[in-house]
């Protein structure tokens, strides 16, 4: 008998909350929960603008590796070709270089496969021509995206040391067309060891 009663004492003991407990709890858990609904829209707007702005300083790169590989190349020649291989105008926002590509001793342009190209500056994008011999004219296109990124600053710049192949460094600066707030630059460097 005496253990019988002792097991229902114990029972009468143990309880659940009570109704002040559940309403404290609900009003915490609610006001949790709006300040994270609060927040989420702004770290979603903070997620995207930094995914943004990788995608542009990425293609921003890769525009920049395209631009030195012709630089690079430029003023090679098998045999006697006749001009500059390097032309730098528009204050360095628009270059033209050329290349024998087919190592026939000279630079073609009106082959199927034009050995000079050009880059230029234009309305916020970055174009390129192939086969162009000016800097003015049609015929050129648009390589960076608009759609994603104005580009704000194309420009490059040509570094003499006597004894030395010419340096030429690539400065590309572009704006996101959606968070336009921050610009994102890049800065590339190549030598031209086919110039004089």
């Amino acid at each position: 008998s005496y253990c019988r009663n002792a097991g229902r004492d114990n029972m009468s003991l143990t309880h659940g909350f009570s109704l002040p407990e559940v309403l404290i709890s609900v009003a915490i858990g609610s006001t949790l929960m709006l300040s994270t609904v609060k927040l989420l829209p702004a770290l979603q707007l903070a997620v995207l603008r930094q995914t943004q702005d990788v995608a542009v300083q990425e293609d921003l790169w890769q525009l920049a590796l395209l631009v030195g590989k012709h630089l690079q190349r430029a003023g090679y020649c098998a045999g006697n070709c006749r001009g500059d291989g390097l032309v730098l105008s528009r204050e360095g926002q628009c270059v033209i270089s050329r290349w024998d590509a087919n190592n026939n001793g000279s630079w073609d342009t009106s082959s199927a496969e034009p050995e000079q190209t050009g880059f230029r500056l234009r309305e916020g994008a970055l174009e390129i021509s192939r086969g162009t011999a000016s800097c003015n004219g049609n015929g050129w296109e648009k390589i960076s995206e608009p759609a994603l990124f104005t580009v704000t600053r194309f420009e490059v710049s040509q570094r003499l040391v006597k004894g030395y192949a010419p340096r030429f460094v690539i400065a590309l600066e572009g704006v996101s067309a959606r968070y336009g707030e921050t610009p994102r630059t890049v800065m590339h460097q190549v030598t031209g060891y086919n110039l004089p």
